[in-house]
């Protein structure tokens, strides 16, 4: 059972919308070995773009006293994400100095999944609970088309086949739904799994950062989604399985699983959000579409105490006032630059 803390509890701030902070995004790999146009597109991210180096990044122990400070503060959840995680060599090391941590519940891992096959049993061991994989399409045409021209359906398959195997569920599929892209093959990729432990989630198509090209009208919301897939499989609404709980959770009517929607364009949650993240050169993000973070990596370095630390963490949740897709909701939004996907992961 999760941990019941009081609102009022002094060590677990509030933000300025009354919101806690209970999940940790970490970011470990800014590097990937996909392309895909809704979040790192090629011609913006080619041979010649300067990734950050390894000095830059965040080590493993700096990566484990933040988690550290964070739990200190209510993070009970954390999710490495890239980039492409397991592209950083040693990961399995990391993910066992998280899952020790004190007050960490649920270790989960964000990947496209084409490297699971090498890593998936050594990863469970060293303590990771689940993984999420991000499969747009099983059509290898339309697959390409969204990933850069990188991986295949088959391999992501079997990379999903070997997270299965290696204990890691329940397993999430992430499905980015364009218009004109690949919205006519999501049944297709609803159906393959139907029926197994694995729940497909699908995402409206969000304006991520500043080049992926976003337009509105390639939005496919939930609701048209729901409408489709209801017709062909009868659903039924799940409750959540948790205060901010970021899909709305479908279950099939002859029992045959359950699937998600992510409605940040269409329906945005933002007044329940309690996830913070952390870019891989230790720059603090308290929402996906931020426009800057606090640099926790310079003051660590320079010898900062864990108090001192812990402050500048907390202060900066506090001050917290993000609600981007409430606001795009209501009216539009002035170009401003944003974060990209790819540095602080979805």
């Amino acid at each position: 059972m999760s941990e019941i803390v009081s609102l009022k509890d002094p060590t677990r701030p509030l933000d300025q919308r009354g919101r806690v902070i209970h999940d940790l995004r970490i970011s470990v790999m800014d590097r990937c070995n996909f392309r895909c146009p809704y979040c790192m597109p090629k011609d913006a991210f080619g041979e010649g773009y300067r990734f950050l180096s390894s000095a830059e990044r965040l080590s493993f122990a700096e990566i484990t006293r933040l988690a550290g400070l964070f739990v200190a503060i209510g993070v009970r959840k954390l999710r490495l994400t890239g980039g492409e995680p397991l592209l950083r060599a040693g990961l399995p090391e990391l993910i066992g100095d998280l899952a020790a941590l004190p007050g960490i519940e649920d270790v989960a891992l964000t990947t496209n999944g084409v490297l699971l096959p090498r890593h998936a049993a050594d990863l469970k061991a060293q303590g990771l609970d689940r993984v999420t994989v991000s499969l747009d399409s099983l059509d290898p045409e339309v697959f390409r088309q969204m990933s850069g021209g990188f991986g295949s359906p088959a391999e992501v398959l079997a990379g999903i086949d070997a997270a299965l195997a290696a204990g890691l569920g329940p397993i999430k599929v992430n499905c980015v739904v364009q218009r004109g892209v690949n919205d006519h093959t999501v049944l297709d990729l609803i159906e393959h799994f139907r029926g197994t432990p694995v729940v497909v989630r699908l995402i409206e198509y969000m304006d991520v950062g500043n080049r992926n090209h976003w337009d509105r009208q390639r939005v496919v919301t939930a609701r048209e989604l729901r409408d489709e897939i209801h017709a062909r499989w009868p659903l039924v609404a799940v409750k959540p399985a948790y205060l901010g709980e970021v899909a709305d959770r479908y279950a099939y009517a002859d029992g045959r699983g359950e699937l998600g929607f992510i409605t940040s364009v269409s329906q945005p949650f933002c007044g329940a959000c309690s996830r913070a993240r952390l870019s891989s050169e230790g720059v603090l993000y308290t929402c996906l579409f931020a426009s800057h973070g606090v640099d926790l990596r310079a003051p660590m370095r320079a010898g900062a105490s864990n108090d001192e630390m812990l402050e500048r963490i907390r202060g900066t949740w506090l001050a917290r006032n993000d609600r981007y897709s409430e606001i795009r909701a209501d009216q539009p939004i002035p170009a401003e630059r944003k974060i990209e996907m790819y540095y602080i992961g979805g």
